[in-house]
């Protein structure tokens, strides 16, 4: 994890008496996402959690992809999980790994267990079959099929491998107990008729193994030591042991089951996410207002504050909500950190300095950041003609307004003090132009306490600037808790999650900045270009998060 002075969680206390008392030898982990959507925010903390203890132990950590469903799945998402895990900064052991890598053994150890007579054909469909697998207070009643011999239960599954069978037709079940109180041990299915193209295997395959089978066989082939996992698989680990030790595995891993990640203004659910995807309610998998990792990362956070936050939120096996400011607290310091200092202008309103020469230009010299000499100076091309913003001007205004009036000071960012003299407008008697004056000798000075300005404000020339257009993200819902309760979260989308605004101008160094830059623009907040629709014609910034909390009460 991020922090190594920190107490050990309770999973790195396990890990570190079972290295102590050489129950293992060498840690091994694995990250095992399900390429049926892109990652969120949840499972960065998987990520960090299980790459993370195999960096704290020298151990190590693989990265594999649980791909028992095609009819779900998708190489964008691998592809997208694959960035992502990169991008939060770690690097798996070896190749990536699938579940259908091992295929073929999941289906010889299904054979093994219909010869030892513990898996059964089952012919029941869907609704028979909740009937007869009962309900939480009461026992489930025995497949009439569940009794068929070895040699009928290993021809019916031939046929099933062969493609004989039409989706639903039946499936291969292993015998537990029907009478369990733990529902998952009431003879689940291990195999289902999927007539669905894979996006590894092709169409070798037309039966597929149930996650439940899959996912623990795959890690006693990988000789995963610590099985990772949120606490809704807990009610599995029953199910996730009687397959290790009825099975000829090569090792035999421990599940461990910690609470998930809940972030509030925040719904994780892949189906739930996918759904804002597919109606167009965001622009994408990746649109800045996802929870997901790739959302994140074009909106501008930082994988570092991401895992600083996450090392915050800590491990436990309490489940509770995380409040979403603690994310944007760890965004605001990283970047109010690292970050490049820059000026644009959203709401442009021009100044004409009357008494500077409309021949003359200069060029202010101002630092990158305020206390990193490392990130160097920047060049501000000034002249008759500026920029400023229009909330920064006003014709009157009481005391506590710190910015320009008419017959007030104020200095420019890096540059003169100036004083304004009168507001041109048009017909409909809208401000479009204020004249103003600088005052001699103040660049770089403390001004006499007769000249003294009242405030500082930023600006960029009028000719010498950058294009762009910025987009103010904010959250995408305006409910802390926008799904609890079964409440349709689509009734609490935040209508202002996103502003568009276009003709902004920014100052010149911009055009040379890279594009993965994340500067502060002073006094408005913190932005990046936008990965999809920047380009040098038009630069697009997104912003990352405002300089301050906006939605504290």
């Amino acid at each position: 994890m991020t922090n190594s002075t920190r107490p050990l969680n309770f999973v790195e206390k396990i890990v570190k008496e079972d290295l102590d008392s050489n129950k293992v030898q060498a840690v091994q982990t694995r990250f095992p996402p399900e390429p049926n959507g892109y990652l969120h925010i949840g499972h960065a903390k998987s990520i960090c959690l299980n790459f993370g203890i195999a960096e704290t132990f020298g151990g190590q950590c693989n990265l594999r992809f649980d791909d028992t469903n095609p009819e779900k799945e998708d190489i964008e998402y691998v592809d997208s999980i694959k960035a992502d895990v990169e991008w939060l900064g770690f690097k798996w052991d070896g190749n990536i790994k699938f579940t259908s890598d091992y295929f073929d053994q999941i289906h010889e150890w299904a054979l093994h267990l219909i010869k030892e007579g513990k898996a059964y054909v089952c012919d029941l469909d869907k609704e028979q079959a909740r009937e007869y697998r009962g309900t939480v207070k009461e026992a489930g009643t025995n497949s009439p099929f569940r009794e068929r011999s070895v040699e009928e239960n290993l021809a019916l599954f031939e046929k099933m491998r062969a493609g004989d069978f039409d989706e639903g037709a039946c499936s291969l079940r292993v015998k537990i107990d029907m009478a369990s109180p733990n529902m998952h041990l009431r003879d689940p299915i291990i195999y289902r008729i999927k007539k669905a193209t894979h996006h590894q295997t092709g169409d070798k395959w037309c039966i597929y193994p149930s996650y439940d089978f899959a996912h623990g066989q795959g890690d006693a082939i990988e000789g995963v030591t610590h099985s990772i996992c949120t606490l809704e698989f807990e009610e599995h680990r029953p199910l996730y042991n009687w397959f290790i030790e009825n099975l000829p595995v090569p090792s035999t891993p421990t599940q461990y089951e910690f609470s998930r990640l809940n972030v509030n203004y925040t719904i994780t659910s892949k189906r739930k996410l996918k759904q804002l995807v597919d109606e167009n309610v965001v622009d994408g998998w990746n649109d800045p207002r996802m929870p997901t990792v790739s959302g994140m990362r074009r909106r501008g956070y930082t994988p570092e504050s991401i895992r600083e936050f996450i090392d915050k939120t800590g491990v436990s096996r309490n489940e509770g909500v995380v409040d979403v400011g603690m994310l944007e607290f760890a965004i605001r310091e990283d970047l109010n950190t690292n970050a490049a200092r820059a000026m644009c202008v959203l709401h442009p309103l021009k100044v004409t300095l009357t008494n500077y020469p409309d021949d003359k230009k200069e060029v202010m010299t101002a630092p990158g950041h305020p206390s990193r000499d490392d990130l160097g100076s920047r060049d501000l091309p000034f002249s008759r003609e500026l920029l400023i913003d229009q909330d920064d001007f006003r014709e009157e205004a009481n005391k506590k307004y710190k910015r320009l009036v008419i017959g007030k000071r104020v200095r420019l960012r890096n540059a003169y003090v100036i004083e304004a003299d009168e507001a041109v407008k048009d017909e409909a008697g809208n401000i479009i132009e204020v004249r103003a004056r600088i005052i001699e000798d103040t660049i770089g000075k403390n001004p006499a306490d007769d000249i003294k300005p009242k405030g500082v404000i930023h600006w960029v020339d009028a000719t010498d600037n950058v294009d762009c257009e910025v987009r103010l993200y904010d959250r995408l819902f305006n409910d802390a808790s926008p799904d609890a309760g079964g409440k349709d979260y689509m009734l609490s989308l935040n209508p202002d999650s996103l502003a568009i605004l276009s003709g902004c101008k920014g100052e010149k160094s911009l055009a040379a900045s890279d594009p993965e830059s994340r500067f502060q623009f002073e006094r408005e907040g913190y932005f990046i270009q936008d990965s999809r629709y920047s380009a040098p014609e038009k630069l697009v910034y997104n912003r990352v998060i405002s300089l301050r909390d906006t939605w504290a009460k």
